[in-house]
């Protein structure tokens, strides 16, 4: 079995990966940046006696992941997996949300995700090796405001990461990114709150749809499945749309003209109510 190391697992799709994996058979490294929130993942390793050993890393720091990564390396001698997961959400308009957040957002969603890969890129490429998976989101496919920021990191993951699978065919090391529907993550409990006096209704509608959609809620641990049989298997392929309203929510965007999806940013709440009923079969409350 692999070794393999694991971002952002204190909650959500991270945890639910580390899990999975280890329940495989992998050895797994599951990191976070703060140790003491691994509360959760630490009860279920102990309880079914896991192949999981914690490490702090924290993505947005270069020495912490050359630290983190040199210890990997240091102890087991290599890495067959590296899966991407630390993000952080990036909500609100464009006018309201500052450069600062944008730059917080883009350096953990994609900076964080591009040090790790060229942490472990070297090992891979020598040993002609590997797999590096990148858990972006449908959000990397189809821009909905108002989160310009978290698209944005999440659409120039997509594209790092088309480029690496290129560049990495040539040595044997397979690359794969997972796009996330709407998972019952606890992302969205982490979202900032809306500006009581803003102007735009973008979020207020964003926030209704979510709502009605993790009414049936979809598990992280259905993520974690995909990407266990991707490390499992010898699959070239690229993209993996996770969760049942991903590949629905991917052809709706791609039936759609790009001027269409404008028109839907000015449309009112009565439209855009009729619209998610429409289009997406849920009853939006605003």
């Amino acid at each position: 079995m692999t070794i393999a190391l694991v971002t952002g697992t204190s909650s959500g799709i991270g945890l639910a990966t580390a899990v999975t994996l280890a329940r495989g058979g992998h050895t797994v490294i599951a990191t976070m940046r703060n140790l003491e929130s691994a509360g959760e993942l630490q009860k279920i390793v102990a309880a079914e006696k896991l192949p999981v050993s914690l490490a702090a890393l924290n993505v947005d720091d270069d020495a912490s992941v050359e630290s983190a990564l040199g210890k990997v390396l240091a102890e087991h001698g290599r890495l067959d997996v590296l899966v991407n997961n630390a993000g952080i959400g990036g909500g609100g308009s464009v006018e309201e949300s500052s450069t600062a957040r944008f730059r917080e957002v883009m350096e953990t969603n994609f900076f964080g995700a591009l040090r790790c890969i060229k942490a472990v890129v070297p090992g891979m490429r020598e040993r002609r090796h590997g797999c590096i998976v990148n858990v972006t989101s449908i959000s990397g496919r189809l821009a909905m405001a108002p989160a310009a920021a978290y698209c944005a990191s999440k659409f120039a993951l997509e594209a790092l990461s088309e480029c690496l699978a290129q560049e990495m065919k040539a040595f044997n090391v397979r690359v794969a990114i997972i796009e996330p529907g709407v998972i019952a993550t606890p992302i969205f409990s982490k979202a900032k709150p809306t500006p009581d006096n803003t102007p735009y209704p973008h979020a207020r509608r964003q926030r209704a749809l979510f709502a009605q959609s993790l009414t049936n809620p979809t598990s992280p641990y259905i993520v974690g499945e995909k990407i266990r049989e991707i490390v499992d298997g010898d699959s070239w392929q690229l993209r993996y749309p996770v969760g049942p309203d991903a590949v629905p929510f991917l052809k709706w965007r791609a039936s759609k003209t790009d001027e269409e999806v404008v028109d839907l940013g000015g449309a009112s709440d009565e439209e855009f109510k009729l619209l998610a009923k429409q289009e997406f079969g849920l009853d939006v409350n605003l």
